[in-house]
């Protein structure tokens, strides 16, 4: 990740330091980004002096006090608080007074690595999406102490990259990872049910969606999944919205992450043709889809076209969550959630109660 998001900006121009604290990944950092560059030149995406120059804009350096003077510097270190911590508090005194120090954290708080630094509203969150260079969206995450500046340059240089930037709150899983949590976790209840997995995703599949939500946890490994439902659930105060699924977990015990082991929910076996309920179960996922996406609005921070954007470059949705309810009429939505709630055993009950700004 740390490299992509530094061809990222040395495509666009910049000259940019990047380190490891791995020998061996710093040893072979410029033959790694020369490789992801020769495949754009063999895809017309880029021409041979840009590939040249793009990489004349990478110096990579022994140490992290070494990034400095830079005036945007992005952290995409191990997802532990202290060493991101550790990071910044060897960085922020080397660096001029009105440098952006961003982190590329999905889960952690922004407020809380920033604290215990000389200068808290320097730190924004920049999240990027793997693969950096290919994936358009990068969620931008004021803490409640950034800076405008800040945030403005941050925003500034992203852009200038080629990114689609979209501000959100320093919540629990920012925008994407929180409003995603349903399409996962109302297959996994289906599941419960006695759904196969195969024909969930079908239907899905059916109601334009490029994965299924199997194939999606197969691709990102159920470990991963796993790691970032239960960090969601915790932030979240175990709310059954967040609810951890026994299947899930059982998948990561049994060693099936998915494409990386050979054998996931769906991984290798073939696909299925769409269940004749095909609809009602894309409408249910799509229901509690949305009903999260409420929730996330009417915390503010956000707008509804943010979110739909953001959903949509995200994880390749065919539609934002508030598309898919315009889609389906308020009235259907709010029908479903009902069924649901009234339908949920004890463990889900709450899980499907309406936001504030779903409700009639």
């Amino acid at each position: 990740m740390g490299l992509g998001i530094a061809q990222v900006f040395a495509q666009a121009g910049h000259p940019v330091r990047a380190t490891d604290t791995a020998q061996g990944a710093r040893a072979n950092a410029r033959d790694r980004m020369a490789a992801a560059l020769e495949l754009r030149l063999a895809k017309g995406a880029m021409t041979s002096a840009d590939r040249d120059a793009t990489l004349t804009r990478l110096t990579v350096v022994d140490r992290v006090e070494d990034i400095a003077p830079a005036h945007l510097v992005i952290e995409a270190v191990a997802e532990r608080l202290e060493v991101k911590q550790a990071v910044f508090r060897a960085l922020e005194p080397l660096l001029p007074p009105d440098a952006v120090l961003a982190t590329n954290t999905s889960a952690l708080s922004v407020a809380a690595i920033a604290k215990g630094l000389a200068r808290p509203g320097q730190v924004v969150g920049l999240h990027f999406f793997n693969p950096a260079p290919v994936m358009k969206l990068v969620e931008l995450v004021a803490h409640p102490g950034t800076s405008p500046a800040a945030l403005a340059l941050a925003r500034t240089l992203a852009e200038g990259a080629g990114k689609t930037v979209i501000g959100c709150p320093d919540r629990p899983g920012f925008i994407v990872n929180r409003c995603a949590r349903p399409y996962y976790g109302e297959a996994l209840a289906l599941l419960e049910e006695g759904r196969s997995a195969a024909e969930i995703d079908a239907a899905m599949v059916a109601a334009g969606y490029r994965l299924g939500p199997f194939a999606l946890i197969d691709l990102i490994g159920a470990d991963i999944n796993l790691a970032a439902t239960e960090s969601l659930s915790a932030a979240m105060g175990g709310h059954p919205r967040f609810h951890v699924f026994a299947a899930l977990k059982a998948q990561v015990a049994k060693g099936d992450l998915g494409r990386k082991t050979g054998r996931g929910f769906v991984h290798p076996v073939d696909s299925v043709p769409p269940p004749s309920d095909s609809e009602g179960i894309a409408l249910r996922i799509e229901a509690a889809l949305a009903n999260e996406a409420a929730w996330l609005l009417s915390e503010g921070g956000v707008t509804a076209e943010g979110i739909d954007m953001a959903m949509k470059l995200g994880l390749n949705f065919p539609r934002g969550p508030f598309e898919a309810r315009a889609r389906h009429g308020d009235e259907r939505v709010r029908a479903t959630l009902a069924a649901l709630e009234a339908a949920a055993p004890k463990h889900l009950k709450t899980r499907y109660l309406p936001a504030p700004e779903a409700r009639p």
